[in-house]
């Protein structure tokens, strides 16, 4: 049989050469994405970057059912892009078929994490509708009926982060139940109130049936409990939602005993109602059904703390990003970031959580309410809690604070955030728990050897409060993730922080059990959060890590490497004259030295 004949073709041969090149190129370029168990490639394909600091970047870009990874090809231009598709709020296209101009025609991303991204594509053959379908589907699951990454991760850890938090157990911790404060197991099924956690503590003297009548007079139903407790001075914390007094005043007797009974548990002269609204927001609820607390409630006095709105702090943030993304504004910086009004409402939270904080500290019981009892109310009893409450100051005592503040009161994590939806315009989106974590960040800056954790904690969870990797900040209530089993199907975000808890310590941590905290909430104290509003520009990126810190680490870890060897110079130092001593005199007592750590527990590098 005759050999088939091979015939030299140039043309095929480079053809074929130069598209191995390009594949091999390809899996070089994607070869160092390391996937998370359960994440799959979805697609890959050679697009251009229009980096707002490098210019037009050639590169690859590799789309999986978790993230957006690209990397550029450019010998001379190493960028690298890793975005979880949770962070994506927008999927634009931009230009179209008859556009003129270069890389005038792809892509256009808002992400919701002060970011946004343009990719060009090759304008024939319909280049980027595979690439645009499948980043649409894929970055707003819940809008196209798939799950949600948190449900098909398949990552394990260690430690079960959901049992960070049991509610019984932090209520032991802060002395309850005792003979003014009880526990109630009357929301169990969630049937008085379908956003409230199914544990809540109460007056001692109040009944079931009370409770009921209360809840029909506030909005929501979200009446009236306990959120903290002083252990020396017993006044209280207590959270709810706006009574349902409307336009003509309507009055509810019960409602007003049982904010009596509050005041009477530790006897407080006078009970302190926080309103967080503007004085005049509060006067238009009224309208809507809502209101406030008027004169009929004895032995109360009402405070107004002026924080605005879930739609002012939306608006707010969207200028602040205007200003310092993709460029800082230069020019007339001082006045841009003023005209934000962001460090303002930083400042009025603030201010409002210190005055409920000098309240409870002073030895006076407050109330804490806004409209609904879930944004600004949140923000205002987890702030104080943070001031008064050291151990909500250590890294799993935070935890413990935002799973019970935020998280079992019912934030409107799915509505604020949008977790896999495509309407970004909605208007129930807003940054309230990104504006708490700033405060804490403030916090941490004025009292820097108070807090356990550092930065890069915070930073983490904001970067997951939008990725959907982790069950923790999905949907909106207790009741709702019990539906879709999140503790059953999905991993917790502290599962990874306590895994790994050294990179989020700080190290100039110093315990003080009963302090504290005021911090100076004016604008001339206030600062910017540069390494997380600015920390896509280059140039800041490079000056993140603090030279301070980065010492103190150094020489800690230094200590921590001569005790090592002068213990082990000791060891080897005493084990001759120990044998010697054994051979001699076998029943002497056995007085044994203390060793170099048991020394040096007193040695503190000094801040």
């Amino acid at each position: 049989m005759a050999s088939p004949v091979s015939v030299y073709n140039s043309n095929t041969l480079d053809t074929h050469i130069s598209s191995t090149s390009r594949e091999s190129l390809k899996m070089e370029l994607l070869a160092d994405v390391t996937l998370l168990p359960g994440e799959d490639r979805i697609t890959d394909k050679d697009i251009i970057y229009i980096c707002p600091f490098n210019g037009a970047v050639k590169g690859k870009v590799l789309i999986t059912n978790y993230r957006l990874h690209f990397k550029s090809s450019d010998a001379d231009v190493a960028v690298t892009l890793d975005v979880p598709l949770g962070a994506i709020s927008r999927v634009e296209k931009m230009g179209g078929a008859s556009s003129r101009g270069e890389n005038s025609y792809g892509l256009d991303i808002t992400c919701k994490d002060m970011r946004n991204l343009r990719f060009a594509l090759k304008q024939e053959g319909h280049s980027r509708r595979d690439i645009f379908e499948l980043l649409f589907r894929h970055a707003f699951p819940v809008s196209h009926g798939l799950p949600l990454f948190a449900y098909v991760t398949q990552e394990k850890y260690e430690e079960n982060g959901w049992n960070i938090y049991k509610p019984i157990e932090e209520f032991r911790r802060q002395g309850l139940p005792n003979n003014k404060w009880r526990i109630t197991f009357i929301n169990k099924n969630y049937e008085l109130c379908d956003t409230y956690p199914t544990v809540l503590a109460v007056p001692f003297k109040c009944k079931e049936e009370d409770l009921r009548r209360v809840a029909a007079f506030r909005s929501r139903t979200r009446i009236p409990v306990l959120s903290w407790i002083h252990r020396e001075n017993q006044a209280v914390i207590v959270r709810c939602s706006q009574p349902l007094v409307g336009m003509s005043g309507k009055r509810n007797k019960d409602d007003e005993r049982y904010l009596d009974m509050i005041r009477e548990a530790n006897e407080t002269p006078k009970l302190t109602i926080y309103d967080a609204r503007p004085n005049v927001n509060a006067v238009a609820n009224k309208a809507t059904g809502g209101g406030y607390e008027g004169d009929e409630y004895q032995n109360a006095e009402l405070i107004f703390l002026d924080i605005q709105n879930i739609h002012v702090m939306r608006e707010s943030l969207k200028k602040l990003k205007d200003i310092v993304y993709p460029n800082v504004e230069e020019s007339h910086w001082l006045s841009s970031l003023e005209s934000t009004h962001w460090l303002e409402h930083v400042k009025l939270v603030l201010s409002g959580a210190i005055q409920v904080a000098d309240k409870v500290s002073s030895g006076n019981s407050v109330v804490v309410h806004c409209s609904d009892g879930w944004d600004r109310t949140a923000q205002l009893t987890s702030l104080a809690m943070l001031m008064l409450d050291s151990h909500y100051r250590t890294l799993r005592g935070f935890q413990v604070l935002i799973e019970k503040e935020w998280i079992s009161f019912g934030h409107k994590f799915a509505s604020r955030i949008g977790h896999g939806d495509k309407n970004h315009a909605d208007q129930d989106r807003s940054p309230i728990f990104v504006q708490f974590i700033d405060c804490v960040w403030q916090m941490t800056k004025q009292f820097p050897t108070a807090f356990e954790f550092n930065e890069r904690l915070l930073l983490t969870i904001l970067d997951h409060l939008y990725s959907c990797r982790f069950g923790t900040f999905l949907y909106n209530c207790e009741s709702a993730r019990d539906q879709h089993e999140v503790r059953l199907k999905t991993v917790s975000l502290w599962s990874l922080v306590n895994s790994k808890t050294d990179i989020y310590l700080n190290p100039f941590y110093t315990p003080e059990s009963g302090r504290v905290l005021y911090p100076v909430a004016s604008m001339r104290h206030l600062e910017l959060w540069v390494t997380y509003y600015i920390r896509w520009n280059p140039r800041i990126r490079q000056q993140q890590q603090s030279p301070v810190e980065q010492r103190y680490k150094e020489l800690l870890a230094l200590r921590d490497e001569y005790l090592k060897k002068l213990e082990e110079l000791q060891l080897s130092d005493s084990a001759p004259s120990s044998r010697l001593a054994n051979s001699s005199t076998p029943n002497t007592s056995s007085s044994t030295s203390p060793t170099p750590s048991q020394q040096y527990t007193q040695l503190q590098t000094p801040f």
